[in-house]
């Protein structure tokens, strides 16, 4: 967009669906963090998907399609997928409005983990304001979440159960925070802004 020069564009999806294509998962709509998950399962025997690196994906799908220009070849793939993993993440929201570290196995972290739950507010509540999402389907589970995610900030203004850098599911402590949670919530906050309005 600042150039104008459709090399770059096409050099970014490039090295999008490379990615997207290689760590998608299509039964579960949701995508590995890389190759060492492809095949690997957690002690029960389950998927392994990280919550907070869907969470990534989900927002880089709203920022492609933002990126877009109307009538680009590949907006309706972008498209389909936004509208799969939203589908998926709603399905999979746990009744206080969470998500877990691990999508597929909850209990196996029984915490919620709030930079994949900002991540997921934000491209949800994009999805609604964006007239791609339907509204009556999502609000709700954007309200969930937000209602989940106010309950852990703290007197000192800290956002709670925000993962440690890392690259799988592990333990969330309430105390735990980083800027990247607290980056993701703020996103949030400003769509869930203009949905109220």
């Amino acid at each position: 967009k600042s150039t104008g020069e459709d090399k770059y564009l096409a050099f970014a999806e490039h090295e999008y669906w490379a990615t997207f294509d290689k760590f998608w998962d299509a039964q579960e709509s949701l995508l590995y963090r890389d190759s060492r998950f492809l095949e690997a399962r957690d002690i029960n025997g389950k998927k392994i998907f990280w919550a907070r690196g869907n969470g990534w994906v989900f927002a880089s799908l709203v920022k492609m399609i933002e990126a877009l220009p109307e009538g680009h070849a590949s907006r309706d793939k972008y498209i389909a997928r936004f509208k799969a993993m939203a589908n998926r993440l709603a399905a999979i929201q746990e009744a206080d409005g969470s998500w877990h570290p691990s999508l597929l196995n909850p209990e196996l972290f029984d915490m919620p983990e709030n930079s994949a739950a900002s991540f997921f507010t934000y491209a949800l509540a994009w999805g609604v304001n964006n007239e791609l999402l339907e509204k009556a389907k999502y609000q709700p589970v954007i309200e969930r979440a937000w209602s989940s995610l106010t309950k852990t900030i703290y007197a000192d203004g800290r956002l709670g159960y925000v993962q440690p850098s890392g690259y799988d599911p592990r333990p969330v402590h309430k105390e735990d925070t980083d800027v990247y949670g607290v980056g993701a919530f703020l996103l949030a906050a400003s769509e869930l802004y203009k949905l109220a309005k």
